[in-house]
């Protein structure tokens, strides 16, 4: 919970028990005013709980269900981090495309491409590595294949990975096929 801090608005109870409990959680959180809420939009590593939804503001969490008890409360601060924490996590950026890792989607300006779970792994991989990675490479990490048999797995799909990207985004440079392997495009 320690990457994320907690921001309380208008929820006085709130703050008055975290403060009392303060030295037995491991939690960052403070109270702002109205006047500070603006600058938070600009952040991405809050949580803000309120009485009442603040139209325009994200990460918000609305409490409507207090008293609540101690443990209720901290399960669900802990519920909220963790689900900020997945999404923040979910989102990626490679090149121009933005991917969804957890719905498997691939997606530029209005244009979204469904893949499958190995066409994303082998993006991600290729885009980690940052360089041409072999066929016996990807075959290995991607589809934990180490037979010394010959197959052209890994070939037919980036053959047709390559094929859906080209139709949806009109892209056919974003999985470069070099001689010793494949690798993604390095933006300028």
């Amino acid at each position: 919970m320690n990457n994320y801090n907690l921001v309380i608005y208008e929820f006085e109870e709130l703050y008055e028990i975290l403060v009392e409990i303060k030295k037995d959680i491991n939690l960052n959180f403070e109270k702002v005013n109205k006047q500070q809420l603006p600058d938070l939009n600009s952040k991405s590593n809050y949580l803000i709980f309120t009485k009442k939804e603040i139209p325009g503001l994200v990460n918000q969490i609305v409490f409507k269900d207090f008293p609540i008890s101690i443990f209720k409360l901290l399960e669900k601060i802990n519920i909220e981090f963790i689900k900020k924490k997945f999404h923040d996590q979910s989102e990626i950026m490679i090149g121009n495309y933005n991917f969804n890792l957890n719905s498997r989607v691939m997606s530029f300006e209005e244009n979204k491409l469904k893949l499958t779970e190995k066409e994303i792994n082998s993006i991600v991989y290729l885009s980690k590595i940052g360089k041409a990675v072999t066929i016996q490479e990807l075959q290995a990490q991607v589809w934990e294949y180490q037979s010394q048999l010959e197959t052209h797995t890994v070939e037919t799909h980036i053959y047709r990975l390559r094929k859906k990207i080209l139709k949806t985004f009109n892209d056919g440079n974003f999985i470069i096929s070099k001689k010793n392997g494949y690798e993604i495009k390095k933006e300028k």
